[in-house]
């Protein structure tokens, strides 16, 4: 992959979405790129299990369990996202088994590490509009990470600078 989300914001200027500096990747890939594809969990994944289970299209999951403090994703959904064509993760919470998914060639963005996991059953809502840390993401939006950050660029603006920029 040829891009770099620095000479995206100086092309797009105020059209990018910047994510504070407050996640890490604990994935394979040191870059990474797709639409975005979003899911709200409360303290369980089943949910995100099933969408890591459909084809992945190099989309990106931006997953939202509002920063709560257990993991959400580990070695076994790392292992889903792989085989069905997942790009990356961005997490606001917390994964696990990092030690396995840091060998696993897909993108992995999250707050923290946790050892732990939920055992509850709640519903999930997948496919909406979801915002934290400033950053609006929309489903259908594009969603691109390296060594630099996490930026998010709307649909026209991406169509606008991909000939550009890669």
């Amino acid at each position: 992959m040829k891009f770099f989300t620095a000479d995206i914001c100086d092309e797009l200027k105020d059209r990018v979405q910047i994510l504070p500096d407050k996640f890490f990747n604990y994935g394979g890939a040191e870059k990474f790129m797709g639409q975005i594809r979003t899911i709200k969990l409360h303290r369980n994944n089943t949910a995100l299990i099933d969408m890591l289970k459909s084809p992945g299209e190099d989309c990106v999951a931006v997953v939202d369990v509002s920063a709560e403090y257990y993991a959400v994703v580990g070695e076994n959904l790392m292992n889903l996202a792989q085989h069905h064509g997942w790009a990356g993760l961005v997490i606001n919470g917390y994964v696990r088994d990092t030690h396995i998914t840091s060998e696993i060639p897909v993108g992995l963005c999250a707050l923290g590490r946790c050892p732990g996991k939920s055992f509850e059953h709640n519903p999930a809502q997948s496919d909406i509009s979801l915002e934290f840390e400033g950053v609006k993401f929309n489903p259908g939006d594009w969603l691109l990470a390296d060594r630099d950050g996490i930026i998010v660029v709307d649909e026209d603006s991406m169509k606008e600078i991909q000939d550009k920029l890669f």
